[in-house]
């Protein structure tokens, strides 16, 4: 096991920061208690299980198996060390001021790895959420490895590129995956090695966002949805995406938009739009359902 203390200067919350990483309720790769989290994922040196614990003035962490020096070393970056926040203003709307004074500890992750945030956007584009999650958990527990150390039972560690590479048709087919989102996966993981080096300091997100999309099945908003998490960007923005531009509208000026109404709105915090999105989400705004929703599809039958 190694551990360490992180004691930032600034508030730092597990659920806020962190809990755009879980995909779905019966995601093995991260389970939720009382105390924190446990998290598993693969490093470069390995299958690590993280565990994180919200104490009295910042979070412990514990890991463990062979990545677990790796894990420990990124445990800042993690909880958001290096996400100023200080030159955001949004004093000019009250409800945006007010997310911002009640979550203070909500910072921005950067996970430092790309594959493990790209294959489960992937798998969500253009179904729902619960489709989404319910393939993903399929998939993890099928191809993922038991987590190390003293994980809850049944947690699982992602599959390796390779894994993912070898995972039969078939076996797509009955997660409901359809064939154009599956060879998107096997084609990231086939140039895993080149989209986790979009981590190299000095990177415009620009120049991450066209190397991520140059990869087939990869748009707009996917690069977005993984930018947020693996590189922690606060300006990505899932242009695209079937609700956010309706909930951002109703949020900030009470009724729906379109993408580029969500646009013109966000404008003028650019270079800081997820920051914005972030807290519309933890306000606890909730928008008003109405119109068809989207339909699940059985992707097995076709």
């Amino acid at each position: 096991m190694v551990r360490t203390s992180y004691r930032p200067q600034h508030p730092v919350s597990l659920r806020l920061t962190l809990g755009t990483l879980g995909r779905g309720p019966h995601d093995a790769t991260t389970v939720w208690d009382d105390a924190g989290l446990w998290r598993t994922f693969r490093t470069p040196d390995g299958p690590v299980t993280l565990r994180l614990t919200q104490v009295a003035g910042g979070v412990d962490a514990c890991a463990w198996g062979p990545g677990a020096e790796w894990a420990i070393a990124g445990v800042p970056e993690l909880l958001g060390d290096g996400d100023d926040w200080s030159c955001l203003d949004v004093s000019g709307h009250p409800l945006l001021r007010d997310s911002l004074r009640r979550n203070a500890g909500l910072r921005l992750t950067r996970t430092r790895r790309v594959l493990e945030a790209l294959v489960p956007a992937i798998i969500e584009q253009k179904v729902t959420s619960l489709e989404a999650y319910r393939s993903w958990a399929r998939l993890v527990r099928e191809f993922g490895e038991a987590a190390p150390g003293p994980a809850p039972a049944g947690m699982r560690v992602v599959p390796t590129p390779e894994q993912w590479r070898r995972v039969p048709s078939w076996t797509w087919h009955e997660a409901g995956v359809d064939p154009r989102r599956s060879r998107a996966v096997v084609t990231a993981a086939g140039v895993a090695s080149g989209l986790e080096r979009t981590l190299t300091p000095g990177l415009t997100a620009d120049e991450v966002a066209r190397r991520l999309r140059s990869v087939h099945g990869i748009g707009q908003w996917t690069a977005a949805e993984t930018a947020q998490r693996s590189h922690g960007d606060p300006d990505a923005i899932s242009v695209g995406d079937y609700h956010l531009a309706h909930f951002v509208g109703s949020a900030l000026i009470g009724k729906r938009v379109d993408d580029d109404g969500m646009l013109e709105l966000l404008a003028p915090w650019t270079g800081q739009r997820q920051r914005i999105i972030r807290l519309l989400v933890a306000s606890g705004h909730r928008m008003e359902r109405r119109g068809p929703r989207m339909t699940i599809q059985d992707h097995r039958r076709h």
